[in-house]
């Protein structure tokens, strides 16, 4: 390889939805029209109690490095949440504090998987579990899940594998569908991927952010498994960078060795900050009741505009909707739905390389104003098409 060359673990597709994300910023800075709609972000800021311990912390203390998995009391706090919420016992020792939940996937299938390795994933699906472990050199194999498993993964399409894979990646509530596990399927997947000797990796990143149904970590059935979390989503700290493992025993000392060779330790101002996260939980339901009604605001509008083929949106904050009526290649749509109109939408083709052409990925996680912008601009828009 010459030095004009690049890696071929770098030659894995970009994460599309960021790139529409940044023309929209673009846009807004040029003093145009723009209703972002792109990124699963919160429209809000962190909650008040942990700015206030960012700045304390800033005031008192040095900023300095930290535990390679996190410091003491956070661990312990997200233990306590788990006791608190689900009703799992939960040791400080099982807590992993990861920067971000990326970082926590990243470590998590080095720690658990080889190149070569299978690993099954639904498809549509989060786009970076298939980039990252492309680029780990792992065999991805992903399941199509349609509307009639809800989008998602089923013990039964599990058992249809020729053998069973090195570990199977779940996410409930899901990116980009919204759709959820019932606790009963989540327990049998788990029950399957333990006697099949499968790493089960469960993505509970949007848990607290739920409409429908009852969302349950994979720790309440499998101590085997990995569940990766995360302050950006139910806690509003998408830009601190943080997120966290619950580990077995076995990955402990291997994710120890990696984590402090990659980053050293996860961002010290976040993780102080992070202490008063769990300070007050009626903050962060209030914005999942925002949340709701934006749901219900976005549902409502598409359907206004004929797009009524959507995913069950039991959690988290996106809609997917099929959008074959007027397109068949999401990312172009995109670009021109947002030049044209200003309204900026993440293309289906990023979460499943085969059926998403048809689809595009809204979010209602920012504020009403926004959604109605977006709403009203496309009012005028989809019509003409």
């Amino acid at each position: 390889m010459s030095l004009a060359e690049v890696a071929a673990r770098a030659a894995v597709p970009p994460f599309h939805a960021m790139r529409v994300f940044e023309a929209a910023q673009l846009r807004a800075a040029a003093g145009l029209p723009m209703f972002n709609l792109a990124a699963g972000q919160p429209g809000t800021p962190a909650p008040a109690a942990v700015r206030a311990r960012a700045v304390e912390t800033v005031g008192r203390d040095l900023i300095g490095y930290t535990s390679a998995l996190g410091i003491p009391p956070l661990r312990e706090a997200i233990a306590g949440h788990y006791r608190r919420t689900y009703g799992v016992d939960v040791g400080a020792d099982d807590v992993i504090v990861t920067t971000g939940s990326s970082g926590g996937f990243l470590l998590s299938f080095l720690a658990a998987f080889d190149v070569g390795d299978v690993v099954v994933l639904a498809r549509p699906g989060y786009p970076s579990y298939r980039n990252m472990l492309t680029a780990l050199g792992c065999d991805v194999t992903e399941l199509p899940c349609g509307p009639q498993t809800r989008f998602q993964p089923t013990v039964g399409m599990l058992q249809e594998l020729s053998q069973p894979p090195a570990g199977v990646v779940l996410a409930s509530p899901a990116n980009p569908t919204g759709t959820m596990v019932e606790p009963g399927e989540l327990a049998g997947i788990a029950a399957w991927c333990d006697a099949n000797g499968v790493r089960l990796i469960s993505d509970e990143i949007y848990h607290g952010i739920v409409y429908a149904g009852t969302a349950q970590t994979a720790w309440a059935s499998s101590r085997g498994s990995v569940a990766v979390n995360s302050f950006s989503k139910y806690w509003r700290m998408t830009g601190w960078r943080l997120g966290w493992l619950l580990a077995p025993s076995d990955l402990h000392d291997p994710i120890d060795r990696l984590t402090t060779n990659f980053t050293l330790c996860p961002p010290t101002l976040s993780q102080h900050a992070a202490l008063a996260a769990f300070d007050d939980y009626a903050d962060l339901d209030a914005s999942v009741v925002a949340y709701r009604a934006n749901r219900s605001l976005l549902l409502d509008g598409l359907a206004e505009l004929g797009l009524t083929d959507v995913a069950p949106a039991d959690g988290a904050f996106y809609v997917y909707a099929d959008v074959s009526q007027v397109t068949d290649d999401s990312l172009a749509f995109c670009y021109r739905m947002l030049a044209e109109t200003g309204v900026a939408a993440a293309p289906g083709a990023d979460f499943d390389p085969v059926e998403g052409p048809r689809y595009l990925r809204f979010t209602f996680a920012p504020p009403r104003e926004t959604l109605t912008g977006a709403l009203e601009a496309l009012a005028g828009w989809l019509p003409r098409l």
